[in-house]
């Protein structure tokens, strides 16, 4: 029996991801993440896809850049987009990305001098059922260090909203707390971070490309005035 259309592009898609998978870098390589202030970084980017209500086919694919450490807006870029593949759990970057590498591209073509040194994503990097989520797609096909910010908890690999999760959240005190969330093969796979003390519910930080587990926490902690990162909160007060 012959694979569905939906199979078959399923099939292609765990392929792909699996071989971008191993371009994968989940370490520092730049200057300015082994510095305890980021010393030399002066520009991050923010990237999201934003959906019209009940509408999931038109999108709007934006990038902003902010000025490090002053987070002042210097590039915002806004397109509305028609999106032609299909939502299936675990591809959601297969549907996005393309946008989000195009208003990169776009960037570097027109304002070279503005191209961000790491862009924060509004999804999930390695924290995902395979270890490669929209910040990992984004980072490898761009060649730029990424950071996955999501705003709410992935259950996945083991990671539950149980009582111990709760109680783990409960015990994060100040902005700047973090508590790892670890598969059930014992692999960091992000953390859960306090990103503001203004804000108890947590956002969940995870590598996406070119960048450590420890500097994308504190990178995100250094660019929270409130609970979601500059970068992406721009986006949505744009």
């Amino acid at each position: 029996m012959s694979a569905s259309p939906e199979e078959s592009l399923v099939q292609q898609w765990t392929s792909e991801q699996a071989r971008l998978r191993q371009q994968l870098v989940e370490e520092d390589t730049e200057d300015w993440q082994k510095s305890p202030g980021f010393s030399g970084l002066e520009r991050v980017g923010g990237v999201d896809l934003s959906f019209i209500k009940g509408d999931d086919v038109n999108a709007c694919a934006q990038l902003v850049v902010l000025s490090y450490p002053d987070l002042e807006l210097l590039y915002e870029n806004s397109q509305m987009v028609t999106l032609t593949a299909p939502y299936v759990a675990g591809f959601l970057a297969f549907r996005e990305t393309p946008f989000l590498i195009e208003a990169l591209q776009q960037l570097e073509r027109d304002k070279p001098e503005l191209l961000p040194q790491v862009v924060f994503v509004d999804g999930n990097g390695i924290f995902h059922y395979r270890e490669f989520g929209l910040a990992c797609h984004l980072g490898v096909l761009s060649g730029l260090p990424c950071v996955g910010v999501a705003k709410n908890l992935l259950q996945v690999q083991g990671v539950y909203k149980s009582e111990e999760h709760q109680s783990q959240i409960a015990a994060l005190q100040k902005g700047g707390d973090s508590f790892p969330l670890t598969a059930t093969s014992g692999k960091v796979l992000g953390k859960a971070l306090r990103s503001s003390d203004k804000s108890s519910k947590p956002v969940y930080v995870s590598v996406g490309h070119k960048i450590s587990l420890d500097a994308a926490v504190r990178l995100t902690h250094s660019c929270c005035r409130y609970r979601v990162p500059e970068p992406i909160r721009q986006e949505m007060v744009q």
